[in-house]
């Protein structure tokens, strides 16, 4: 059972909202907070399950249990306030409980009040950052703490030795053997492209997998279990599971089960091109250094186009005219629903070069001070 008899160096709350993002970034961060800086972090998560769907060791009947060094708590209504930490994060507007923020302001000193918001390319984001709001009737302030892409945001999440890990991944045929053996298959042939899929619900799915079908080299797409699958059994016209294997020309479609992180960071590895949503799966892919293909997660009003444009404008930056015109082309269609053989012919043809080009975006990233870093800096200077 964890320690509860000291005040823990960190709370992290996580509300559930859609899909595994949330989760997913809030249990790398508590992971790499206690592993690479030994703090003591107590991880609230309202829905377990979807936790467990990421790491299966986690009991979803437990109201506290350990994993990994972190303590899990199951953020349950009525909510029993225990003493809250030196730092709390409330990650994308979750909204804590009240009787927790009430306990924040009788404490000494009080802890820094965090939230952490969603990653975005917008100019407005490094305006917005580490901004205080003042709690109208307690004597707290929340700041507003945003990933990005610039040295003005906060940065983003990276493990230290997650670049290592990878090129150790890269160079070992054993470890490589081992991914084909969990995920129940073999590499593909050589020569195929090997494509990961990885999306939310999307139409342009039936448009791509006719033209992987009469590609002219052979096409491997791996699509763990995701709300893409509708679409996938649309074209297939058979339902499917993990484990199904479909064949139709050039294609070969694997659907693989639900992969948990480290797994599907070994997909990404792999892959030479990775489709991927939100924006967990999104940050991976770029710290993969392969070529990708990002579903932004759909807000009303078409709201997410200017975030996907933000990006593009910084992805795209040192990309030949050519190669830039077809990215933007492809992942504006992609998010749109509509993909036609023009889209995909253009940009398959610049793939080498966008690997290149990953290669070298990856690393310019990795120069920077990661999330992690920026968020103990900042809250040690706010204490």
């Amino acid at each position: 059972m964890p320690n509860t008899s000291s005040r823990p160096d960190w709370d992290i709350f996580c509300q559930v909202i859609d899909n595994f993002g949330d989760i997913g970034i809030c249990w790398r961060l508590a992971r790499q907070l206690r592993s690479e800086r030994q703090l003591r972090v107590r991880l609230w998560v309202d829905e377990l399950e979807v936790f467990r769907a990421l790491r299966p060791e986690v009991d979803p009947g437990l109201s506290m249990q350990e994993l990994q060094g972190v303590e899990i708590r199951r953020w349950e209504t009525p909510f029993v306030t225990p003493r809250p930490a030196h730092a709390v994060l409330e990650t994308f507007a979750c909204r804590i409980p009240e009787a927790f923020i009430a306990a924040m302001a009788q404490q000494s000193p009080r802890p820094v009040w965090i939230n952490l918001d969603y990653l975005s390319a917008e100019a407005w984001v490094p305006g917005c950052h580490a901004l205080p709001s003042p709690h109208p009737r307690l004597p707290l302030n929340k700041f507003f703490f945003f990933p990005g892409f610039s040295r003005a945001t906060g940065g983003l999440l990276r493990e230290r030795d997650l670049l290592a890990r990878r090129q150790q991944f890269a160079a070992s045929a054993e470890q490589q053997a081992a991914f084909w053996r969990q995920t129940g298959g073999a590499p593909p042939p050589v020569g195929s492209l090997l494509v990961s899929l990885f999306a939310y619900e999307n139409p342009a799915i039936k448009d791509l997998l006719p033209l992987w079908q009469e590609a002219p080299t052979p096409v491997c797409c791996l699509a763990p279990l995701s709300r893409a699958l509708t679409a996938i059994e649309s074209y297939a016209g058979q339902p499917l599971k993990a484990g199904d294997v479909l064949r139709r020309g050039a294609l070969e479609i694997r659907i693989l089960p639900f992969l948990e992180q480290d797994l599907y960071d070994h997909l990404l590895w792999l892959g030479d091109l990775n489709f991927v949503r939100g924006e967990d799966s999104f940050l991976r892919a770029q710290w993969a250094a392969r070529p990708m293909v990002w579903h932004i997660y759909p807000q009303q009003q078409a709201a997410h186009i200017a975030k996907l444009d933000a990006f593009l404008d910084l992805y795209c930056a040192d990309l030949p005219t050519a190669s830039a015109s077809a990215v933007r082309e492809f992942w504006h269609a992609w998010s749109a629903g509509r993909v036609d053989a023009a889209h995909w012919r253009r940009f398959a043809s610049c793939l080498p070069s966008l690997r290149e080009h990953a290669r070298r975006w990856q690393e310019a990233l990795a120069r920077a001070d990661d999330l992690s870093t920026r968020l103990l800096r900042f809250a040690r200077s706010s204490l």
